[in-house]
């Protein structure tokens, strides 16, 4: 779930993206000051647009609003407010953690991917991986399915030449870091980070 705010540039409205939905598929079902965005076909919310924001949602700033709880419960009432029944879920977990590179294996089907299984604290995930420096022993930055990357990329499951992959292995670059160097490669960070932080809190 993105939540997203420009009074300038689209209004006094909250633009709430849950699933992507092509523009063949997408449909409108309004009550009141709400939108329902939906799949035609499977009938699957793709989102909301909800007006009037200012008058019900305190709201900071232009771009991307920064997801609470107290916001999801305050979206949840506006929705049900308006005529929708639906409650919208979110996992507000941190989906830029450390991980640890367990093992490295040579992808079976290309020569410049890895196959790593990647300890994340709760979890270990199977992370196919084309960085030439990654390797085994390191500590890295994980996107988990659902981070929303700077340039916009919504990582999510997927499968590399017909390996499964849960997630991603950043770069500095990736990351939007201001000091990223230039040559590719995933970054790699101190012994003193803890595996599963939350990396922009560290």
């Amino acid at each position: 779930m993105r939540v997203f705010y420009n009074r300038e540039g689209v209004g006094d409205t909250l633009l709430i993206s849950l699933n992507e939905v092509s523009a063949e598929e997408r449909a409108f079902e309004i009550k009141g000051d709400a939108v329902r965005i939906f799949n035609s076909k499977s009938g699957e919310t793709a989102g909301y647009n909800l007006f009037k924001a200012s008058e019900n949602v305190e709201l900071e700033g232009n771009g991307t609003i920064e997801l609470t709880d107290q916001l999801v419960r305050k979206i949840n009432h506006i929705i049900n407010e308006n005529g929708f029944d639906e409650q919208l879920e979110v996992d507000l977990s941190p989906k830029f953690v450390i991980g640890f590179v367990r093992e490295k294996e040579k992808h079976p089907n290309a020569d410049k991917l890895s196959v790593c299984q990647v300890n994340i604290g709760t979890e270990t995930l199977q992370i196919v991986c084309g960085a030439p420096n990654v390797d085994s022993g390191q500590k890295v930055v994980v996107a988990k399915v659902g981070a929303v990357m700077p340039s916009g990329l919504i990582i999510k499951d997927a499968e590399l030449r017909g390996v499964a992959s849960s997630g991603m292995i950043c770069s500095a670059k990736e990351l939007n870091l201001h000091d990223a160097p230039q040559e590719k490669g995933i970054l790699i960070v101190d012994d003193h980070y803890e595996i599963g932080a939350d990396f922009f809190k560290n």
